[in-house]
Order: structure tokens, then C-alpha cells, then sequence
């Protein structure tokens, strides 16, 4: 697959969050005084954003409450959640693969740039990107839809010549809002059946598979 610019979601694609997303969700929970739904349950909000996560786990729309869960959730990520998380084994060599496949490359997520930049710099993934692109702390660009917009007219990349790679269906639904081809990842959080109903072009099963397609002429 011939691209120009590769856009790489962050959690569920480069590296695996879980413990630390999981473990601040119950910190927040528990300091709320929420009853917490178990570990596997919480792995399932993996992903989407923390405003629409807590609105569902505290069954809320009262923006003070949510803004507080997310509060604390931020308290406890920002000192020893985000470095809870580990690389995919395979993920370094595929994007070494992938920079010699394409123009250039980008992280886009729905995770705070000021969290995201971190997690990169922290496993030494940073060389690989030209740009580190999150959403803001309160919330803007935290669609993805919105951010993929955000990164193509921002860096001046062609539609066409880009390609969105991630894990769930946001990712796969912000690349078709905005005329982007884009590749599924099944070692994340999102099943093939999620990501073929959001209308995925290519699925890979491994980081070495997604090489392969990346490196197709």
C-alpha cells in the first residue's frame, strides 16, 4: 500500500495502555465513591474519550461530575499511569519498516498531546514521527474524526495520499470522515468485527503483517 503519510493511533496500536488506563479509571471511581465494574469491563473504554467513558460509567450527563472523575483520572495518570504501559513486541521493527515506506509519519489520538508526547518520548519511539498530534485538555479535538482533520490541513497532506492505522472503530470512522484509506490492527482493543463494520479497508493480525502491506508497491 503506496502512502505518502501514515497516521498511527496510540493506545491499542503502538503500545498496550492497559494497566495504567484501567488502574486510574478505578482510582477515579473510587474516590468518587462509584461502585467499579471489573477490570475486563473497564478494558472495553479503552480508546474513546475520558468525557464520554465517565458520562457512561457514572450514567451522567452532569458536566461537574464528569469533569471531576476526569480530574482525578488525570491526577493519577500524570504521576504513574502513563508509564504503566508497555511497546507491542513488534511495533519497533514495523515502524522502521513503515518509515521507509511512507513520506512520513504521525501519532494521532484521542489522548491528550501533552500525555501522548510523553508515552513516545518515555519508550524511544519519537524519532519515527514528525509530529506528536492529541487532543487539548479540555476536551477540543478529542473526536478523532476531528483530529485527523486537524493533523491533514495542519501538516498539508493529501487525503489520498494518507492512511489512518489503528485499533477501533473511531479510528477507522475519522479516516472515512475525511476521504483517508485506513488499516485495522486486531493485536488492540477493537475486534475484526467491530472494525469491518466501521467499514476498514485492510486488516492485519501482526505488526509484521502491517509491514508487509506498508511496503506493497
Amino acid at each position: 500500500m503506496i502512502a505518502d503519510a501514515l497516521l498511527f493511533d496510540l493506545d491499542g496500536t503502538l503500545t498496550d495502555p492497559k494497566p495504567g488506563i484501567v488502574g486510574c479509571l478505578r482510582f477515579a471511581l473510587d474516590q468518587l465513591g462509584v461502585s467499579c465494574p471489573s477490570d475486563d469491563v473497564l478494558t472495553n473504554f479503552i480508546g474513546p474519550p475520558l468525557r464520554a467513558t465517565f458520562a457512561l460509567l457514572l450514567d451522567t450527563s452532569d458536566g461537574s461530575q464528569i469533569e471531576e472523575a476526569i480530574r482525578l483520572y488525570r491526577q493519577r495518570f500524570a504521576a504513574t499511569g502513563l508509564y504503566e504501559n508497555q511497546v507491542y513486541a513488534g511495533v519497533p521493527a514495523m515502524l522502521e519498516h513503515a518509515q521507509q515506506a511512507a513520506t512520513v509519519m504521525y501519532v494521532a489520538t484521542s489522548k491528550p498531546a501533552v500525555y501522548a508526547e510523553r508515552i513516545v518520548q518515555h519508550f524511544g519511539l519519537d524519532h519515527h514521527f514528525r509530529q506528536v498530534y492529541g487532543a487539548e485538555l479540555d476536551g477540543r479535538r478529542e473526536n478523532k474524526a476531528d483530529l485527523v482533520a486537524y493533523v491533514l490541513a495542519s501538516e498539508g497532506v493529501d487525503a489520498q495520499t494518507a492512511v489512518m492505522i489503528g485499533d477501533r472503530a473511531a479510528d477507522v470512522l475519522a479516516a472515512k470522515a475525511n476521504g483517508v484509506r485506513s488499516i485495522g490492527v486486531l493485536w488492540g482493543y477493537g475486534s475484526a468485527h467491530e472494525l469491518l463494520d466501521a467499514g476498514v479497508d485492510i486488516l492485519c493480525q501482526t505488526p509484521s503483517e502491517l509491514a508487509a502491506h506498508l511496503s506493497e508497491t
